[in-house]
């Protein structure tokens, strides 16, 4: 039926663009011929309207998910795909094709991905003139990507990105009857003010836009407290908390687990093998697990470094030279006959700075810390983070608004987390409770120092310990039942 539909707009279109062409020609005629164009033409439209919120028994059981980025790169808008089908929606997933989705969003029977392509504009001349044709084109295949798909019940846009998808899904919205809802995330503007300066025009333009088409949405959905706040008093724009909360994947991993997947890792990251011995030799050991051969018992290995891990999208909001000046000291503190292990330090993800700070890593020399970038499939990053002893976030939010997905997926693993301050940054991390906050690499190095002296044994006495425990405890709310109790109604809601 939807390609149906979609194959009768195109022709309706251009009707109507042929009718009003004629009618302007024949309307310098007579007044009879104008009447006819102006008719004609009201026809054509209606028909067009009618075609485009042509619905059947089941719409209101069918839900878009649109991000314009890469989808296996945006978690939350996964979750809410596999909360919806749980719930019994047809999903229609819209993103840009990349990174692979997690096994649970490809396996799912009622959640259908449509990729598009990110548009690139003019190759030449001014950035502006490549700018505004990149927007255009995207836009442009936005809107007939979204006109082909059945009529959903409601469309659910992650903003940023929202140029120019918030006034692309506004519209086919408002042509088609169907309820938009926008997952504000954080500020588009502010994003793009760390690469060109608050005080940029296309800054400026890009705040407007924001401000302007993000009040026409039927509901609105946002991180944290404070930017319901700010979407309120400064935009007057209504908003409900979603705080991220972790899926059930994000857990405690196992030793036996943890075994499996530090002998996989092994196989390609020199990090996580036994120094001075090969992976795939008769004893199966890495550095920081070993497979008793007697009983195939696994056991953590007494001398085993500790694992630091942290995640990102390598952007401006992030600065990694923090952490790298932090592991510089740390060295140092082990050289000079501190009570610490060695540190093997994981820093996971893709982002546009990643080489820039691979090449700043290459030309570090340490003895006592190993540093790996690795990419990992969606389904062993929670084993990791669950395997992990410490977890590190360098996001500064660029609006102060919005909170590190990777904190949450951490403390869903019980994992302790320094993370660097910024304005709601309490909301999710209570220092001296569930872990600690710095300010720069000085702080971030006496934290490090601090809470893996006598490492490991501070696993069970020190403040690791106590930290992780305080996790177990709290327990916490899971996305699902957070979902729940703040998304499904304003799916029934009129």
């Amino acid at each position: 039926m939807a390609d149906a539909s979609a194959s009768m707009t195109p022709v309706t279109i251009s009707l109507i663009g042929f009718t009003l062409l004629a009618g302007f020609y024949l309307t310098t005629l007579s007044l009879r011929w104008t009447l006819v164009s102006v008719t004609v033409t009201a026809v054509l439209v209606t028909q067009l309207l009618l075609k485009l919120r042509r619905r059947d028994a089941l719409t209101e059981r069918r839900v878009c998910v649109l991000v314009l980025g890469d989808i296996g790169r945006s978690p939350r808008m996964q979750y809410h795909a596999l909360s919806l089908s749980k719930h019994g929606y047809s999903v229609t997933f819209v993103g840009f094709s990349g990174t692979k989705p997690h096994q649970d969003v490809i396996g799912d029977e009622r959640i259908t991905i449509i990729p598009i392509t990110e548009v690139k504009g003019l190759q030449v001349g001014p950035r502006m003139v490549s700018y505004v044709t990149k927007v255009i084109l995207q836009s442009l295949q936005l809107l007939l990507v979204l006109l082909k798909t059945d009529v959903q019940s409601h469309i659910l846009m992650q903003n940023p990105p929202g140029l120019p998808s918030i006034v692309v899904t506004w519209l086919v919205c408002g042509l088609r009857g169907t309820r938009f809802i926008i997952d504000w995330h954080n500020y588009g503007y502010t994003i793009m003010a760390l690469s060109h300066g608050p005080d940029h025009p296309i800054v400026r333009l890009a705040q407007w836009y924001e401000q302007l088409f993000g009040r026409f949405s039927s509901h609105n959905l946002c991180v944290t407290n404070a930017m319901k706040e700010d979407l309120q008093n400064n935009w007057n724009i209504e908003a409900t908390t979603l705080y991220d909360k972790p899926p059930a994947i994000f857990k405690e991993t196992s030793v036996d687990l943890k075994h499996q997947l530090f002998m996989r890792l092994a196989k390609t990251i020199p990090q996580f093998q036994v120094c001075g011995e090969r992976p795939g030799g008769e004893t199966e050991r890495t550095a920081f697990t070993g497979r008793d051969p007697s009983d195939l018992s696994v056991t953590l290995t007494s001398g085993r470094p500790a694992l630091l891990i942290s995640s990102t999208s390598w952007t401006e909001d992030e600065d990694f030279s923090i952490l790298l000046k932090a592991l510089e000291d740390y060295e140092g503190f082990v050289k000079a006959g501190a009570s610490l292990p060695s540190l093997v330090c994981v820093i996971t993800g893709k982002g546009p700075q990643k080489d820039h700070y691979r090449k700043l890593i290459d030309t570090l020399s340490f003895e006592h810390v190993k540093i790996c970038t690795p990419w990992l499939e969606a389904e062993d990053y929670p084993v990791l983070l669950g395997s992990a002893d410490l977890g590190v976030c360098l996001h500064k939010s660029s609006s102060g608004l919005d909170l590190p997905m990777k904190v949450v997926d951490m403390f869903g693993c019980c994992l302790p987390v320094c993370a660097i301050h910024f304005y709601c940054l309490h909301e999710l991390v209570k220092h001296e409770e569930n872990g600690l906050i710095f300010k720069d690499s000085e702080e971030l190095s006496e934290q490090l120092k601090s809470l893996l002296w006598d490492f490991p044994g501070c696993e069970d006495e020190g403040k690791l310990g106590q930290f992780r425990r305080n996790l177990r405890a709290s327990g916490g709310q899971r996305w699902d039942q957070n979902w729940d109790q703040n998304v499904l109604p304003l799916l029934t809601a009129p």
